[in-house]
């Protein structure tokens, strides 16, 4: 596939091969950008900014209807692009590609409610005859640069917004997932989207990603991605809005009260969905040692029933990693917990870019699996003796993006709603779970700012304030 910049198709002589994660085989490839191909998209952007900020809402939300449109009859078409170039199972690929259209839908919705408000400026002492509104204008241009591990649900959480806000957008994919954005390019484009008013362009993520952060055209960066390269993103911005969803460790609590059969169901749906590579996925499973051996009693069979190998195969449950390294990675973390310790329940196997679904027990906190973003299939279980405990170790951790509980006990549930420090938080579920239409974003090294249509929409607007000064009456 060729990027999209400055209003037309571009190839370049070298390319970078997207390959399927399974067996390695080349899908497709792609223009390897430059800063050079960086500063011809924003120049043209800066005019198609121009252009989508005297658009109309209604207009804006028409594209965003139409793309939705495209979008849901082409979404096994999505679905399979989705699985093939980043590893996900079939099932999981073709449900990304309908919450992706969702996003784009409930973007149009929002777009037709960007307002301002009225300011009750005459209940300031001497401002009896002041009438004060804010607007909400477009930040200009947005970056959206993008992870791997939901190559088009979280392009669009982000594209989706800045187009219902007014604004122009570039997209970074990442390399090892381009195609996904590229595809949603051309569905924006054959909607109606103004040609100087997006930008995708592919290739390697530092230089391109410094290029775009650093010039002052970009008003706006939204990233999605590792803490270390967040900050680094920060630091290289300046003076701009950022909004940054970053890593996790997730905690999910597991009371002596719990329905541990539901709560067993929860982690194994939540700790291997995308082989674990989601930010929220469940990591750290915190149990109350009186029903630890119950709850492992109920967990290791249903983890057991994955299968695991080709993401293409109907009855593949957990595909494979998006890199080899990185199954490498989560090889290296699971042996050196187990050398320290820690027991292994199941799994622990490495087959070429694929991790066997694995379960450990008696995990300290300090252990790289439990203090660090793991991104692989295995949860890594530890006890504690009661509620303020389990609190404790629910927060010893530099992050805070999502967390769960389960309990019977309101009491319990609102404590842990109260005093764990995430953005997101589940009573009787798992951490893993996410209404695309709802605010979400973390605290700590999570990041900062929230997605969510409606939420993002704040994030890439700007408000102004204005006073009438009237005749006193």
């Amino acid at each position: 596939m060729k990027m999209f910049i400055a209003g037309q198709w571009h190839d370049t002589d070298k390319k970078i091969n997207v390959t399927n994660p399974y067996n390695g085989e080349v899908i497709d490839t792609i223009p390897s950008g430059t800063p050079e191909h960086v500063d011809a998209a924003i120049a043209t952007l800066v005019e198609g900014a121009k252009k989508m900020r005297r658009m109309p809402a209604y207009d804006r939300s028409q594209i965003l209807r139409r793309a939705a449109g495209l979008m849901k009859a082409r979404q096994d078409e999505l679905g399979r692009l989705i699985s093939s170039e980043e590893g996900k199972i079939l099932a999981e690929g073709i449900g990304e590609a309908g919450r992706s259209c969702e996003v784009i839908e409930v973007s149009a919705e929002e777009a037709r409610r960007v307002t301002g408000e009225m300011i009750p400026l005459d209940a300031a002492p001497g401002a009896t005859d002041k009438l004060g509104f804010t607007l909400r204008v477009p930040c200009g241009i947005v970056a959206a640069i993008t992870p791997f591990n939901f190559p088009l649900n979280l392009v669009c959480h982000k594209v989706g917004p800045a187009i219902a806000g007014g604004n122009a957008v570039i997209i970074k994919p990442a390399s090892d997932t381009p195609l996904s954005a590229l595809k949603l390019t051309e569905i924006l484009l054959e909607a109606g989207m103004p040609p100087e008013a997006i930008a995708c362009i592919t290739g390697p993520g530092g230089q391109l990603g410094e290029a775009i952060c650093r010039d002052p055209r970009i008003r706006k960066i939204s990233f999605t991605g590792s803490y270390e390269i967040g900050e680094m993103i920060c630091r290289m911005a300046g003076v701009k809005r950022v909004t940054m969803e970053l890593g996790s460790n997730s905690p999910v609590i597991i009371m002596d009260d719990a329905d541990l059969d539901k709560a067993a169901e929860a982690v194994t749906a939540t700790g291997f969905a995308n082989a674990g590579q989601t930010c929220i996925s469940a990591q750290r499973i915190l149990t109350a040692k009186k029903v630890r051996g119950d709850f492992l009693d109920a967990l290791k069979p249903k983890v057991s029933a994955l299968s695991y190998g080709d993401q293409l195969n109907a009855t593949t449950r957990v595909g494979p990693l998006v890199r080899e390294n990185d199954a490498k990675r989560v090889e290296s973390w699971v042996n050196e917990a187990v050398g320290a310790g820690a027991k292994l329940i199941i799994g622990g196997t490495r087959h070429g870019a694929v991790y066997e679904p694995t379960i450990l027990d008696d995990v300290h906190p300090d252990m790289k699996v439990s203090r660090d973003e793991l991104f692989g299939p295995a949860v890594a279980v530890t006890s504690f003796s009661d509620i303020d405990e389990a609190i404790h170790l629910a927060n010893d951790s530099a992050y805070g993006l999502s967390a769960g509980i389960f309990t019977q006990d309101i009491d319990r549930a609102i404590r842990f709603a109260q005093e764990v420090d995430s953005g997101n938080l589940h009573i009787n579920w798992s951490s893993q779970w996410r209404a695309d239409l709802m605010p979400y974003g973390g605290l700590k090294h999570s990041g900062t700012g929230k997605e969510g249509p409606k939420y993002a929409i704040r994030e890439m607007t700007e408000e102004k304030m204005v006073v009438m000064h009237l005749k006193p009456r």
